[in-house]
């Protein structure tokens, strides 16, 4: 096809569309070809034979996803990060196993698995697995019916990381224990947890009686009193009080969900290809020879694939191809490393060699009594589960568990599958777990490569001296790490163990890791230490061994002070500059300090247990002097300090979920809509029923279409976003020339084609304050800023010419400020952000400033004052789809379609027309569902949305630009950064503290532009009383403008980062006072009928019932908490090192959008003769249940199941002028005007009812009416009343304004009603680590009379993770003045999920209840509903402020102290101020002056 190109200048010559790469290699096919190598890679995909010609396009440098997506159009498979991090890549891959001959299932990330690396393997993808037109798998059923799914967009990889790991074993531990190589951002976990367990062969055996017979089927039910029944009983009910579900309940569903399919977990063997099973076929005879395969279409350089079978072909292709001047190879097994290499730094390698596994030598793991020796290329997975078995044995359990241990928290189940030992040797990542575990074994790696003829020479080199440099290993060109040969450790006195901490326990690199060997012998009446190794990963560039400390040990008696003085050796020999690359100095040199005192403890126990079982064996007895030297056994409080995760079993994670009866609620309709009813006699409810989401078993087979799915139209071009490198500087020129010369670029467009086309190029969604494309002259105020789109025939072409197009920078001029701080000190906010609210006397809340912090004992009477600031840091939205679009042009390009993942359709639709110069009405935005949202996908997807546009446009063929996760991180924003700047006063009383005043500063980082930071701030300012009266209260806000990226909505919107410093200051009263928390916390809730700051009363008229005080007393004692306090207490009086701490957190959170303008929402309906009905709404659906929640509304009003009602997408052309997807408002909004379109139709026909009767079913009414000329489709609109919601902060109080309303009430309401809830969450953290784990979560949330109970719960569960993952795990780190190691200057370093670590499936609270609150009809919605996607967010915080309570406990520097948000394991370690901490920072920080005690970590705040 012939493209009309308008010869602009900055289009590529059309003779570019498409560009053979001339290859080399193409000369080595026919010689190849005679040594008996195939040239056609042979591939199976869900039980077919790929054809030829497809096969024949799977290339050398293509992924397995860009494959199965591009060629098969198989797009079930998601591409979330490319880098192995999400798992929402996830396939099957099935193989015979060459020594076995059984076929061997495992899942992979196909985002980084080489295509041609199935070459031989049967790959499953979700697609193979069921489907909803075919049927759906047990696993699908499961994860559907469970409530597994939410935005569905990770459900994909789910699925099959399940299925997988049911295809080894149906056994739950074998679940629970390899299910980790998956993130979701919705779910919270525990519905994906019930699901997985509820198919597992055990599942039964754990709700069975001691009878043998599972309780469910047990005929004596309704009698048996064993307390296995009586307990399933209570927890798997519904009663007209409520209903109540757990874990446990769902293990009985197995029957349900098989539905006769017994032999599911079959399936995988039975779609295996047979003829890959016998060795004699055709294909098995082909698959035996070696494969080559040249590529000849290319963009980033020629690749060839090389597939030898045996190792004298792989040593061969080595030395021939290792030569000078032949180019180069790299050896590839898993390519988890160069497939990273390749995408993110851009290598480019024409030659690719992996070797098959028929190549033995270097895929095995043998053991002898003298040596275990592994192969190479041995996937991880198989060394850790051979290493398990080897350990039964004991000869080898104290050589081989180490290794299990240790590779079981190594990266991910899908990366262990294929990455291989040898190439994390290669590798030499100076953070690597296994290199410093085997250099403490003393292992050895022998190392192969052909020399002379086909003579192959061996050598060995001891794994410390591989290592040479950072990256740099004791390898050359035509070698290959053969295997590695571990020494055995003697049976007794022989001691190796692992240790490792990192942000996240599963799926993350470590901080620091170690291996540590120590042997001793008896002489002299002691032991003596004969032998120490002490290997660490991430205190160096490379592995190193700390051979002072070695030295101190060896020699010296087994003892305390012995590891005393090998402790203080150890901190001066890894003396790190606070600035060493990486970060994070004082930590790492107390994790290694405090790694080698677990060893102390772990070797003394393991020591008596070798005395022990000498003195009980005769045999061994007589190889020792006798009697042996006696062992001093460890203190009951120092046992805690052998706590290691890394060999710790995984804990079963439970929850309950309870939910009152469902019922139909009359809400705000009963007083604002007519009455109209055309149910028949038959009709059942459908509002308030756990309805399944409308798209949840397309979520689970794939089948649900996301905007990266959608079939290009013919002649699709691929986007790729040109980004500023710098800031602080002036954009001078970008010359385009280099990338219109990359093969396969079409165009270049920048600020100047905007003007061409007569668009305009600023935009932003309350001040036109940023560029679609940043212009040439100006000063460039972030790093990341758009300066262009590349658009080219493929994706590889547009990233090339991207990275081409040379960008002029001129001098830095500004200075770079990165954080509040540094705002602050440079007085750079936005000024129109400022706004204030002040309460009671001011002259009480100005004393505060003059008044001195309270110190000593208070007294009744006392007047308590405190002062401080504190920080909370940002977050990444991280919704598993990346912003995307799809710019379709027609009519001669005066029209555009615009396919996005975005929550404001009308805005993108706005400004896509008013940059192409495209009248509005010619512009349709769709949006058929998001992959999560959170808030990211409001304002900061629009400008993406542009930027295709605008090439569409220009071009005239259809754009498609999906950000890369990087690209998607670096410059879409997050949520905000704050910084709190208080003081506060509380009177003690008989009762307890009191509060009289508090005067608060609240800073938010805006980035560099206002996009919603004011609104931000102002919903911070709105909550930063959470749930407290503060008698004298003052309040402001502002947004402080820096280098960052411009920050952005995200759950909470600002509502989270205001009420953290108000339970802050609870915190630090309670501290001074010398009371606990819970007291001040009760005592100061607000109570019915008092006024928030803003003047709104908590009331059932005014906002509803304030049901806090309520809930928190409920929780109070059900749970006991009293008596789980003592229990805290008690366990730390016998836990040295390991600490547990507790809290219980209240919150309210306002409903609405403070903007006034913004609380609408519209509707269309038609209702069809056949008795179905389809919604359009403005609402957007990202996983919230949206749409199943307005479906389900609209059944009710019409009396028909929920399955008759159907949306099909947001479109700007169906509703017009619709508002954002945000603020939880969406079923307030969509869900009562689409219950007014309902109505409207319901009252046309409901004299055809009354004609008909009650039997006449909605299909024969809507036909009746059809016929008599009756509208069948109406328009619903909602706006709250006017008195509810809008509030404005200029607004100066009225002369004659009564005196007994609230102050500030004259400035308006920015809330319709409160949605509330409290928290209580127990923990327990190492304190030697400051590893955490969640013991207990107990939430209890008032959602009003809810819609759906399963989606409301599931929205719950899925905040709370959330909220717990921004106030503990979750850290991002920009190159400022704290990360000066981080390049350039400006620029975010935590771009992906390999520096970035939102919760995982271990995370989540072990056991984890939540409870919706009965009792609480709200009327001020639809059916009495709350809103509740939001609200419970920080609720996940109690988790911050349990671990909050475990540091109070446990640190040895009593007092207050400023604890930041986010609890990373860094920041709890450091907090404690032990002796090693303080030796360790004050080590760091030398003579600068700061004092220890008060350090703080470092933190892009």
């Amino acid at each position: 096809k012939q493209y009309n190109y308008h010869k602009f200048s900055n289009m590529a010559p059309q003779s570019r569309e498409k560009l053979l790469y001339e290859n080399d290699d193409l000369e080595l096919v026919d010689a190849f070809s005679k040594k008996g190598y195939r040239t056609k890679p042979i591939l199976y995909v869900n039980g077919e034979k790929v054809p030829e010609d497809l096969a024949a396009k799977a290339r050398s440098n293509q992924t397995l996803l860009s494959f199965l997506r591009e060629v098969m159009k198989l797009r079930g498979s998601k591409l979330g990060c490319s880098e192995g991090g999400c798992g929402a890549c996830s396939v099957m891959i099935s193989k015979k196993d060459p020594k076995t001959n059984q076929v061997k299932h495992l899942a992979v990330n196909a985002c980084l698995m080489p295509a041609l690396a199935a070459d031989g393997c049967h790959v499953t993808t979700v697609e193979g697995i069921g489907s909803v037109k075919g049927g759906l798998h047990p696993v699908q059923k499961a994860m559907t019916e469970l409530h597994g799914s939410q935005c569905g967009f990770c459900t994909p990889g789910i699925i099959v990381a399940i299925y997988s790991l049911f295809a080894s074993s149906a056994e739950a531990k074998h679940i629970e224990e390899h299910l980790d190589g998956n993130l979701c951002r919705c779910t919270g976990y525990r519905p994906i947890w019930d699901a997985a367990r509820s198919l597992c062969d055990d599942a039964e055996d754990l709700v069975k009686g001691p009878c043998g017979t599972a309780c469910r089927e047990c005929p004596e039910r309704d009698d048996c009193e064993q307390d296995c029944n009586v307990e399933d009983k209570a927890t798997a009910t519904t009663t007209e009080k409520g209903v109540k579900s757990c874990s446990a309940t769902k293990l009985s569903l197995k029957k349900e969900f098989e539905e006769g399919k017994t032999n599911w977990l079959d399936q995988p063997n039975d779609m295996f290809p047979k003829e890959l099973m016998d060795e004699n076929s055709p294909v098995s005879i082909s698959l035996s020879k070696p494969l080559i395969i040249v590529d000849q279409v290319e963009y980033q350089g020629s690749g060839t694939w090389f597939k030898p079978t045996t190792f004298e072909q792989l040593l061969s292709l080595l030395k021939e191809f290792g030569q000078d001047g032949q180019g180069g190879y790299k050896l590839v097994v898993g390519n988890t490393e160069v497939g990273i290499e390749m995408r993110f730094k851009h290598s480019i390698y024409p030659r690719l060699i992996s070797p098959a596994e028929t190549v033995e030598s270097i895929f095995d793991f043998t053991v002898t009594p003298e040596t275990v020796t592994i192969g190479g290329c041995t996937p991880l997975s198989l060394v850790q589960h051979e290493a398990e078995a080897a350990a039964k044995d004991p000869l080898y359990t104290r050589t081989t568990m180490p290794m299990h241990d240790m590779l079981r928290w190594f990266a991910s189940t899908q990366i262990r599958n294929v990455a291989s030992l040898g190439g994390n040797l290669v590798t030499a990542s100076p953070i690597s777990d296994m290199n410093p575990l085997l250099a403490s074994f003393g292992a050895s790696l022998v190392i192969s490569k052909l020399s002379g003829g086909s003579e192959i020479s061996r050598r060995k080199v001891p794994v410390p001296e591989f290592f040479l440099s950072y990256r740099k290993v004791n390898i050359e060109a035509g070698e290959i790490v053969e295997s590695v040969e571990v020494p055995v450790l003697n049976k007794y006195f022989d001691y190796v163990k692992p240790f490792k901490q990192a942000r996240r326990r599963e799926d993350d690199i470590s901080i620091v890791t170690s291996g540590m060997h120590i042997r001793v012998a008896p002489k002299d009446g002691a032991f003596v230490i004969e032998h120490a190794a002490l290997a660490f990963g991430g205190m160096a560039p490379t592995t190193i061994m700390a051979k002072e400390t070695a030295k101190a040990l060896i020699g010296s008696e087994f003892s305390r002070s012995t590891f005393d003085k090998a402790q203080e050796a150890l901190m001066k020999e890894f003396n790190l500059p606070e600035g060493v690359p990486g970060g994070q100095a004082a930590y790492r040199i107390t994790l290694a300090a405090s790694f080698l005192q677990k060893m102390y403890f772990a070797v003394a126990v393991d020591l008596k247990a070798d005395v022990e079982a000498i003195a009980a064996d005769a045999t061994a007895a007589a190889q020792f002097p006798s009697p042996l030297p006696s062992v001093v056994a460890l203190e009951e409080e120092e046992k805690s300090g052998l706590d290691n995760f890394l060999s710790a079993n995984k804990p079963t994670l439970v929850g309950v979920q309870k939910y009152p009866a469902p019922k139909v609620a009359d809400g705000l309709e009963k007083e604002i809509l007519p009455e109209a009813n055309v149910a028949g006699k038959n009709s059942a409810s459908a509002v308030g029923k756990p309805s399944v989401h409308q798209s949840g078993s397309l979520h689970c087979t794939g089948e649900a279409q996301y905007c990266d799915d959608i079939p290009e139209p013919s002649g699709t071009l691929h986007g790729s976003l040109i980004l500023s490198t710098s800031c602080g500087c002036v954009f001078e020129k970008l010359d385009k020339d280099a990338a219109l010369a990359i093969p396969g670029v079409v165009g270049v467009f920048t600020a100047e084609d905007i003007d061409v086309l007569g668009g305009k190029n600023l935009w932003g969604p309350i001040a036109k304050d940023e560029h679609i494309f940043h212009p040439a002259g100006e000063k460039i105020r972030t790093v990341g800023q758009v300066l262009g789109v590349v658009v080219g025939e493929s994706l590889e072409s547009a990233e090339m010419g991207a990275r081409a197009a040379k960008i002029s920078y001129g001098p830095v001029e500004d200075k770079i400020i990165m954080t509040i701080e540094e705002a602050i000190a440079a007085s750079s906010y936005f000024e129109s952000t400022r706004h204030s609210l002040t309460r009671g006397d001011v002259s009480v809340i100005d004393g505060l400033k003059d008044t001195k912090n309270f110190e000593g004992t208070p007294k009744v009477g006392d007047i308590v004052k405190v002062s401080g600031s504190f920080s909370t840091g940002a977050q990444e939205h991280f919704y598993l789809e990346t912003n995307a679009t799809l710019a379709v042009p027609s009519e001669s390009d005066t029209n555009l379609t615009i396919y996005c993942s975005t929550q404001a359709a009308t805005k993108t639709q706005t400004y896509c027309a008013s940059s192409t110069g495209t009248p509005a009405s010619k512009v349709v935005c769709k949006v058929k569902r998001l992959g999560g949202g959170f808030g990211g996908k409001e304002t900061r997807s629009v400008f993406i949305s542009c930027a295709a546009a605008v090439a569409a446009k220009r071009t005239g063929r259809a754009v498609r630009l999906t950000l890369p996760r990087n690209q998607d991180m670096l410059i879409s924003g997050h949520r905000h950064a704050f910084v709190s700047k208080y003081s506060a006063s509380a009177v003690i009383t008989e009762e307890g503290p009191k509060l009289v005043a508090m005067d608060v500063h609240l800073y938010n980082n805006g980035g560099y532009s206002l996009d919603l930071s004011g609104p931000v701030s102002d919903r911070a300012v709105f909550h930063s009383d959470n749930v407290y009266f503060f008698p004298n209260f003052r309040v402001e806000g502002v947004a402080c403008k820096t280098h960052q990226a411009s920050h952005t909505a995200y759950r909470g919107f600002g509502g989270p980062q205001g009420m953290a410093p108000a339970e802050h200051v609870m915190e630090h009263l309670a501290q001074v006072c010398d009371v606990d928390v819970g007291l001040v916390r009760r005592l100061n809730m607000y109570k019915e009928g008092q006024a928030t700051h803003f003047g709104q009363i908590l009331g059932e008229k005014q906002s509803g019932k304030w049901n806090v005080p309520r809930m928190w007393d409920k929780l109070w004692t059900e749970l006991d908490i009293d008596k789980r306090q003592n229990e805290i207490v008690e366990f730390n009086k016998k836990n040295k090192y390991l600490k547990r701490g507790a809290t219980l957190l209240p919150t309210k959170f306002g409903v609405a959008f403070t903007a006034k303008y913004m609380n609408q929402g519209g509707a269309l309906v038609h209702l069809y003769t056949d008795g179905t009905v389809l919604v359009s709404h403005g609402g957007t659906e990202m996983g919230q249940g949206l749409h199943t929640k307005v479906c389900q509304v609209a059944a009710q009003a019409f009396g028909i199941p929920v399955e008759m009602v159907y949306v099909n997408e947001t479109a700007t052309d169906k509703v017009a002028n619709t508002i954002p997807t945000a603020a939880s408002m969406s079923t307030d909004l969509y869900g009562m005007c689409t219950l007014d379109a309902c109505r409207q139709i319901a009252k046309r026909i409901q004299p055809y009812r009354e004609k008909l009767g009650p039997e006449a079913s909605l299909a024969s009414i809507a036909a009746a009416a059809h016929f008599d000329r009756v509208d069948l489709s109406a328009h619903g609109f909602f706006v709250p009343d006017d008195s509810r919601v809008g509030f404005d902060f200029s607004i100066t109080k009225p002369a004659d304004y009564p005196a007994d309303k609230p102050e500030n009430s004259w400035k308006g309401n920015p809330f319709n009603y409160f949605t509330q809830g409290v928290a209580y969450t127990e923990v327990e953290v190492d304190f030697l680590t400051g590893n955490h784990r969640t013991l207990i979560s107990e939430v209890l949330v008032d959602v009003g009379s809810s819609v759906n109970p399963a989606i409301d719960i599931g929205q719950i569960e899925g905040a709370f993770t959330q909220g717990m993952g921004w106030s503990t795990i979750e850290e991002v780190v920009y190159a400022d003045e704290d990360h000066k190691w981080v390049r350039p200057y400006g620029t975010m370093f935590t771009t992906g999920p390999g520096t970035y670590k939102i919760p995982a499936f271990n995370d989540q609270p072990e056991i984890f209840n939540v409870s919706l609150m009965e009792d609480v009809d709200n009327p001020f919605a639809v059916h009495s509903s709350k809103a509740v996607g939001e609200p419970p967010f920080y609720l996940g915080a109690s988790v911050f402020y349990a671990i909050k309570d475990a540091v109070r406990r446990a640190r040895e520097t009593p007092g207050y102290f400023e604890f930041r948000l986010p609890a990373t394991s860094e920041r709890i370690r450091m907090s404690v101020n032990d002796e090693i901490s303080m030796k360790a920072k004050k080590q760091v920080i030398g003579d600068s002056g700061r004092d220890a005690a008060q350090y703080q970590v470092q933190g892009s705040f």
